[in-house]
C-alpha cells in the first residue's frame, strides 16, 4: 500500500530591489531576500478610490460624484521573527534587511536621484498581493531577549504601497504630461498618491514635494494649491 507524499508548503518571501532609473521601468537588480519564518497568519489589503462632489442646490439627495482616480494597493502585513532555537543574531540581520526598505540605496544616491528600494511580497500563486511597491511604513517590537540582551524575538509590521504599474506614456495621466500642471488638495490626498495619479509611479512623489518646498509630505492642508511639474519639467530640475 503506497503512501501519497504530501506536497511542501508555499513559503513566503520579501524581495527588496534596486528602484527603477525612470519613470516606467522596471526595478533593477536584487538587494536583500527574506525568507520568512513563518508564514503570514493574516494579510489586509487595501485599495482606494478618489471621488469629487461639486455642490448642487438642485440635486435632490447629493451631487453626482466625479470619478478623479484609483489609488495604489496597500498589503500590510505582520513578519514573526524567532531564534530561540539558535540563540544567535538572525533576529536582528532580518530586521536590518527590512530597514534597508526605508532608506536610499546606494545606486540611486550615486545617481544623485535618491530612492529607497521596491518591495515585493510573494506568496505562491497568490496575484491579488503580489505587486512591485514601496515600504510605506514598518514597526518592530522586540518581545523576547538572550541573557546578553540579543533579541531572540520579534514582530514586524510593515505596508507596502503599489508602485508603478504601466509602462511609461500608457497611463493616460502619466507619459503625456509635458507641462506645469496645479492640484487643489482634498481630504485623503498624500504626494505618493497624487505622483501615481500624474507620473504612474508614487515614488516620484519628491518631484512634487521640492516644486512646492514641502518638508513634511504628510502635511497637506485641503484647499491648499499645489503645482505638479511636467515629466520634462521635472527630469530638467533633476539633471541641474
Amino acid at each position: 500500500m503506497s503512501t501519497a507524499v504530501p506536497s511542501s508548503r508555499a513559503r513566503a518571501q520579501l524581495t527588496l530591489k534596486e528602484p527603477p532609473t525612470s519613470v516606467g521601468a522596471k526595478p533593477g537588480g536584487t538587494i536583500a531576500q527574506l525568507d520568512l519564518q513563518f508564514n503570514p497568519a493574516t494579510l489586509e489589503l487595501r485599495k482606494t478610490t478618489e471621488w469629487r462632489r461639486t455642490p448642487s442646490r438642485m440635486a435632490g439627495q447629493s451631487a453626482l460624484p466625479e470619478f478623479v482616480g484609483s489609488g495604489p494597493r496597500t498589503l500590510s502585513l505582520d513578519v514573526f521573527l524567532d531564534a530561540t532555537a539558535t540563540h544567535d543574531n538572525s533576529v536582528e540581520l532580518a530586521v536590518e534587511k527590512l530597514m534597508k526598505g526605508c532608506v536610499p540605496t546606494p545606486a540611486s544616491l550615486g545617481r544623485k536621484k535618491p530612492a529607497s528600494p521596491w518591495v515585493r511580497f510573494e506568496w505562491g500563486t497568490a496575484r491579488t498581493t503580489s505587486f512591485d511597491g514601496v515600504l510605506s511604513s514598518l514597526s518592530v517590537t522586540y518581545t523576547l531577549f538572550d541573557v546578553d540582551g540579543t533579541p531572540l524575538r520579534a514582530t514586524c509590521s510593515l505596508s507596502i504601497e503599489e508602485a508603478s504599474v504601466d509602462p511609461a506614456g500608457q497611463n493616460p495621466t502619466s507619459g503625456a504630461r509635458t507641462a506645469r500642471s496645479t492640484h487643489t488638495v482634498v481630504a485623503g490626498d498624500s504626494l505618493a498618491l497624487l505622483a501615481w495619479r500624474e507620473y504612474g509611479d508614487a515614488t516620484a512623489w519628491r518631484v512634487i514635494a521640492e516644486a512646492n518646498d514641502i518638508d513634511d509630505p504628510m502635511a497637506l492642508v485641503p484647499g491648499a494649491e499645489l503645482v505638479v511639474p511636467g515629466l520634462r519639467d521635472a527630469d530638467a530640475e533633476e539633471d541641474q
